[in-house]
């Protein structure tokens, strides 16, 4: 799969749904973003703004024409997830843009975004565009317990704040599957393994795993990882979340141990960027920032939680 190719959630039940590869960080396999052909079309994801025509060709190549795309949802505000939204808007002048509302104020005016944004990802952001404010009326803020009606498919709208105090994660009970942001973790497909995700500065470990107890409950036998694409869970669900449990707990618990054994956190980040390694995924450029990202995250978690 190349950045920009289109392809159908080929998954029993998962009808009208597929997913685009947004070529996110110049790596292939590492983005999604998902349409929905419901009655009332929708964008799920918006990528990093960077290749937001990709999501815009997916439209057109599903006969999808802009002015009946009704929904762009995202998951949360980080730009990987949110920074496309306004550009997609900009070219759909009739979606709506679904936002956790805790947060959405700063897609309107989002200086402050950028800026935590650049000093998360470090020189990652030579990747990102800057993100198109969105207009403040074509904002629907959302919350736990909310619905979006597409007509012949809902979103229903989980809380799952744990990675990030914004983030939700939308479940659809047509499909039985789960849209989930970043709250089960990147699933990298070439080698069917569940990997850490704990940026800077809103990663919570607690919260992370109430998170999976939250989708343990809602027991959907799909999830739709924005990073990266579907995977079928309806005969090992407990087995996915439990793997993921065990690799962020084992993940902050080594970075624990290193802070202690080295008493200096920036030689923390680059013993961790230096021994990452992903074969067979992404490229050493991003595995190595992806490290030194978490890593920050979790360093900044180990403080507030002390």
């Amino acid at each position: 799969m190349a950045p920009g190719d289109v392809h159908e959630v080929d998954i029993d039940g998962c009808a009208d749904c597929y997913y685009v590869d947004t070529g996110m960080y110049d790596t292939e396999r590492y983005g999604a973003a998902y349409v929905l052909d419901a009655d009332r079309p929708a964008v799920v994801e918006s990528g990093i703004g960077t290749n937001h025509e990709y999501v815009l060709e997916a439209l057109d190549e599903l006969g999808i024409e802009r002015a009946e795309l009704a929904a762009i949802a995202v998951t949360h505000i980080h730009l990987d997830h949110a920074g496309g939204a306004g550009f997609l808007a900009e070219a759909c002048p009739n979606a709506d843009v679904y936002v956790p509302g805790v947060a959405a104020g700063l897609l309107v005016e989002p200086d402050r975004l950028v800026d935590g944004t650049k000093a998360a990802v470090g020189d990652q952001w030579e990747f990102y565009v800057e993100p198109e404010p969105l207009d403040d009326e074509r904002i629907v803020e959302i919350d736990d317990g909310d619905e979006i009606d597409l007509g012949d498919h809902t979103l229903e709208v989980y809380g799952a704040p744990g990675h990030a105090f914004h983030q939700v994660v939308f479940y659809d009970p047509d499909m039985d599957a789960m849209f989930t942001g970043d709250a089960a973790g990147i699933w990298v497909p070439e080698r069917e393994e569940i990997k850490e995700t704990s940026p800077p500065n809103d990663f919570d470990l607690e919260g992370c795993l109430a998170d999976l107890e939250m989708i343990r409950e809602v027991d959907p036998d799909v999830l739709c990882y924005t990073h990266f694409g579907p995977r079928e869970v309806s005969d090992d669900l407990e087995a996915a979340l439990a793997e993921y449990e065990s690799v962020l707990t084992e993940w902050v618990e080594s970075v624990e141990e290193k802070r202690v054994e080295l008493d200096d956190d920036e030689a923390v980040v680059d013993h961790f960027a230096e021994t990452a390694s992903l074969p067979g995924a992404w490229n050493d450029r991003k595995i190595r920032a992806e490290a030194a990202m978490n890593t920050r995250g979790v360093l900044e978690y180990l403080d507030q939680r002390d």
